[in-house]
């Protein structure tokens, strides 16, 4: 059976701000997001399986990268837990805002890879992690393939 590759598409809406850069990106803001999602595999050959004919189902696919990316990181302000950022991040904590402090700034770049890493140990053994496209604007984004972190 041949190997396949296929790709979902998530958005969700984040802020985030850059402790130490020189340009507008220091300031909070947030952007609309778009995550695709590739993964290989081979699709079930056996005929009496009730996903016969997939690489993986497009549902079982959304619900881990929902879990671990989408609901976790929407309407979520993202900031570097080792700046002083973090006062900031207190505030609008004890304000009622989702937060979230993670150990790499918060680029598209690190996103990426963070995001990478979750998706993989939660697909199962037969299917692999192919692609990860992050986009952050219209005519930005950063890309992370397995084949670059071999």
């Amino acid at each position: 059976m041949s190997g396949i590759r296929i790709t979902k598409q998530f958005s969700f809406e984040t802020g985030h701000a850059l402790y130490g850069y020189d340009g507008k990106c220091k300031n909070v803001h947030g952007h609309s997001y778009k995550l695709s999602v590739t993964v290989f595999g081979k699709p079930i050959a056996d005929k009496t399986h009730v996903k016969y004919g997939m690489v993986i189902d497009f549902s079982d696919l959304k619900k881990i990268v929902k879990e671990e990316i989408v609901n976790v990181f929407d309407h979520a302000t993202v900031f570097n837990k080792n700046t002083p950022h973090v006062e900031l991040a207190k505030e609008l904590e004890d304000r009622g805002h989702n937060v979230l402090l993670v150990d790499y700034q918060p680029t598209s770049e690190m996103m990426v890879i963070d995001f990478a890493s979750k998706i993989k140990k939660r697909l199962p053994n037969h299917i692999t992690l192919y692609a990860l496209k992050l986009q952050e604007t219209e005519t930005s984004y950063a890309e992370w393939y397995a084949y670059d972190n071999i």
